[in-house]
């Protein structure tokens, strides 16, 4: 396999499929097939987020997947961007379609028309709805698994509330709910609010959350949307107030993607191949017999009794008794990310131990002995400890590779991500990209208090035009 270090994109292309995650070779470009080993990950990093979502009151629904194109069209400034790279259906059997369809890119076209109908008094209010769903880009870029694809595993959450007030509010809560996200996926971040012309389509605003990857490229994992009334008002989505009154809706969205076990893939990976935080691991332990001739049945009952115990504790862990090399073991579990591995031998039985192995350890390094008596508590201490480091790990990387600069030829220069004073102009924003080759990501965000605030910093010159200013931008090479 590919060495990390030395070639990134190989070593990456590569592990996803040896890793058993996916399967590249189906006959649609951009569409893989997911393999039990990812799609476990995936549906934990799934059941995380609905466990969000039942906390914050969001409801689950599902929409169809295909949108006609007049509702499509309904309001074209808040779609723009999209059209070009739609999946169209014109005919049914042989039959020509008197409105074309497409497959959804994204589902506001899809959702509003039915908003329309379910909203119609403020006591209705707020409409906290969520999916899980495929989207369908026609991406025309290079495709890579989880992180540039065709088809898309998608959340989406929608919301609609009563004034521009509740809906920043919503704002808020969703920027909390990716915090604790990003924790149990020991991802770093950092907040940014888009650009103009960067922002999504029909958007008052949008944050992004952005991670750091190996090759010091950021990759937008999440998305916050505050979009006012700008669909209320084309799809009609408006609500009777207590007075009697009738006005528009304010709406938000929030979205994430597969993208989130494209990062985690890349952030914690390594040569021996995938590093899975405890949190998403399918097995989050695998107990491994240390046999030699004529002493193995007190190690396999050693091990069954170590099993029963975990299993009770609520491990997901797996007893690996086939027939094959312990050191075949060993490279088999590596490779699909297993945090902790579980050694008893006859040594062990004697004395009463286990020996713990984190995954993310030199082997010689990480290795401890433990009581027998007490395991379950000792792996649940080794898996919080590999969380521990794996989320300490990550954060060095986009703390360390952050870096203030004054003039576009240092952001250009600079590796990761530049921090560069900036007016706030777009003709200065398209300047710096353009002269930099690299994307500006937006102006640096935080949580103070109930608002989403700019970061301030000391007065300094515009790297474009010179103009005094305490706003910056932060500028990277993206995904």
């Amino acid at each position: 396999m590919a060495k990390k270090g030395e070639d990134f994109s190989a070593w990456y292309n590569e592990l996803v499929e040896r890793a058993e995650l996916i399967d590249k070779r189906y006959p649609v470009k951009g569409m893989d097939v997911w393999r039990p080993h990812g799609l476990a990950v995936m549906n934990l990093i799934d059941g995380l987020i609905h466990a969000e979502m039942r906390r914050t009151k969001h409801q689950e629904v599902r929409f169809p997947t295909l949108i006609p194109e007049t509702e499509f069209q309904k309001e074209a400034d808040q779609i723009k961007g999209f059209g070009a790279n739609v999946y169209w259906v014109t005919h049914g059997g042989e039959s020509e379609l008197d409105v074309k369809l497409l497959l959804r890119p994204t589902s506001e076209t899809a959702m509003y028309p039915m908003f329309s109908l379910w909203i119609r008094s403020h006591a209705d209010l707020p409409l906290k709805i969520y999916q899980m769903c495929s989207v369908f880009r026609y991406e025309t870029k290079q495709t890579r698994s989880f992180l540039r694809v065709r088809e898309i595993h998608f959340f989406e959450a929608h919301t609609a509330h009563a004034t521009w007030e509740d809906a920043e509010a919503q704002v808020l809560q969703d920027l909390e709910i990716w915090e604790r996200l990003a924790e149990k996926l020991c991802l770093p971040y950092a907040l940014t609010r888009r650009p103009d012309w960067d922002k999504f389509p029909g958007a008052k605003y949008s944050v992004g959350a952005d991670t750091m990857m190996p090759e010091l490229k950021t990759l937008q994992v999440a998305t916050m949307h505050q979009y006012g009334e700008n669909f209320a008002k084309p799809y009609n989505i408006q609500y009777e107030q207590a007075d009697g009154a009738r006005t528009f809706a304010h709406q938000t969205t929030y979205g994430m993607s597969e993208r989130l076990l494209g990062a985690i893939v890349g952030i914690h990976g390594d040569d021996k191949g995938l590093v899975v935080p405890p949190a998403i691991a399918p097995l989050q332990a695998v107990l491994i017999p240390i046999l030699f001739k004529g002493k193995e049945g007190p190690v396999m009952e050693a091990c069954r009794k170590a099993m029963a115990t975990l299993e009770a504790a609520g491990v997901r862990a797996h007893f690996d008794d086939r027939e094959i090399t312990a050191g075949s073991k060993y490279f088999d579990w590596e490779l699909k990310g297993v945090p902790l591995r579980i050694e008893i031998g006859p040594r062990d039985v004697e004395s009463g131990k286990a020996v713990l192995v984190p995954r993310d350890l030199d082997s010689k390094q990480g290795k401890s002995f433990v009581e027998a008596s007490n395991l379950a508590k000792e792996v649940e201490s080794a898996l919080a400890g590999v969380q521990q480091r794996l989320r300490e790990k990550a954060q060095r990387i986009i703390v360390e590779h952050q870096k203030p600069v004054i003039t576009i030829a240092q952001a250009k220069a600079a590796e990761g991500i530049a921090v560069l004073p900036w007016c706030g102009s777009e003709e200065c924003g398209l300047r710096v990209e353009k002269e930099t080759e690299k994307a500006v990501l937006g102006v640096p965000v935080r949580v103070q208090g109930d608002k989403v605030v700019e970061e301030q910093h000391p007065s300094a010159a515009c790297g474009a035009c010179g103009k005094g200013t305490t706003m910056v931008m932060r500028v990277a090479r993206t995904y």
